[in-house]
């Protein structure tokens, strides 16, 4: 059964949380084991464990929470505090639930000697692969510090990339709810009502009222079939995109659209060269680079070239002849690559390609923002417009009868 505890740790701080064991006593010899002096230990009530574990269920952990967990990470490592009064102290100040829970089992695994990479290693979903691979440079070469600021970094720059990419979508997003919002509230109430005046009349209907009157009885009759066609299709989408030539033809076609291809794409080639750069500055050798690339970069055909490349440079290649031969990467990239790595100057010039994918990522969100802006008030003027033919084409044959 479990136990919630509160108890005193090592560095005089108050802890809590949930152990796991056969009776109280075992609970408070297992809390000593860890070097806590526990000060109240009682049975977790089963409504309250089942709260609490639906909350854990339903929070997430967002970029911004990891942001502001590394920031204090570094700045208590930097001021001298030892990593379990550390962790302790994160712990207490962090109100993420998710996250909090992370740092609890983090703690107590390293209070019973794991070290700190394999235990931020047990929790996938908070911390990914590349965050526990620059952790682990950062702890195996004694250069913490120095790699968790270079995290937070590139955990800020993918924040601004991603935020730029959200807030240009949003727009576009808005219009179309609106639009499809427009389409079925004109057509499901507002032209039947028209129709049937215009019928009882005896007036000939136009073209587009026909129409209009079309797919309204289209979609009194046949919506359910519809609807059970659109589930099915749905699910069997989803089902096909969770495999992994779904996933890579999913991605392979975003980086092919005409207006969103080209953000896709440049982000991509941002977010390779800014951890590319950090990992080569935090020593992770170029092999470990590319497979941690190839399971962070968010796109399962950049992935799987990533894979190819990784196979290449097994069989003594140096990392500019690979990327020429990958189906993704620009000429631009491939020679600035090359030259850092004739030079010796690899991780400077992958900040460069970064700045420059930045720059170009802006430019491609501002373009893609002007460019679907106008077209889509233009869609929706016109289904606006064909709904006003489809009602006053027959109110003016009306007045012309009377």
């Amino acid at each position: 059964m479990e136990f919630n505890y509160k108890a005193i740790s090592p560095a005089g701080t108050e802890v809590s949380g949930v152990i796991k064991a056969t009776d109280q006593d075992e609970a408070q010899n297992k809390l000593a084991a860890q070097g806590l002096i526990p000060s109240k230990v009682s049975p977790a009530h089963a409504t309250r464990e089942i709260g609490d574990r639906i909350n854990l269920w339903l929070s997430t952990v967002k970029n911004t929470d990891l942001i502001i967990f590394t920031k204090q990470f570094r700045t208590l490592f930097n001021a001298g505090i030892s990593i379990t009064a550390l962790l302790e102290i994160l712990e207490l100040q962090t109100e993420n639930l998710k996250l909090k829970s992370a740092i609890a089992s983090i703690s107590q695994d390293v209070r019973s000697g794991c070290s700190l990479t394999e235990a931020f290693k047990k929790h996938p979903k908070v911390f990914n692969h590349l965050f526990c691979s620059m952790l682990q440079a950062g702890e195996s070469s004694g250069r913490l510090g120095e790699v968790m600021e270079r995290l937070i970094y590139l955990l800020q720059h993918e924040h601004k990339v991603k935020s730029d990419v959200k807030s240009a979508l949003q727009y576009p997003i808005m219009v179309l709810i609106v639009l499809t919002g427009a389409f079925f509230f004109l057509l499901g109430f507002v032209i039947p009502r028209f129709v049937s005046i215009f019928q009882g009349a005896g007036i000939d209907l136009p073209l587009p009222t026909q129409i209009t009157l079309l797919l309204h009885q289209w979609l009194i009759v046949y919506w359910p079939v519809s609807l059970s066609v659109l589930t099915v299709s749905a699910v069997l989408l989803s089902m096909y995109l969770k495999t992994d030539q779904g996933r890579y033809n999913k991605d392979h076609l975003l980086l092919r659209l005409p207006v969103l291809g080209p953000v896709f794409q440049k982000g991509a080639m941002s977010r390779f060269a800014s951890i590319f750069a950090i990992l080569q500055a935090s020593g992770v050798s170029v092999l470990n680079t590319l497979s941690i690339l190839s399971g962070t970069i968010g796109n399962a055909f950049i992935s799987r070239e990533f894979s190819r490349v990784q196979d290449q440079l097994k069989e003594g290649k140096g990392i500019s002849s690979p990327l020429r031969s990958a189906k993704f990467f620009t000429p631009m990239v491939v020679n600035m690559v090359a030259i850092g790595e004739e030079s010796g100057n690899l991780d400077q010039m992958l900040q460069e390609i970064s700045s420059h994918y930045d720059d170009e990522v802006s430019y491609a969100v501002n373009r893609m923002t002007e460019t679907v802006g106008p077209l889509l008030i233009v869609l929706l003027a016109a289904v606006v417009g064909f709904f006003a033919l489809a009602i006053f084409m027959p109110m003016w044959d009306l007045v012309k009868t009377v």
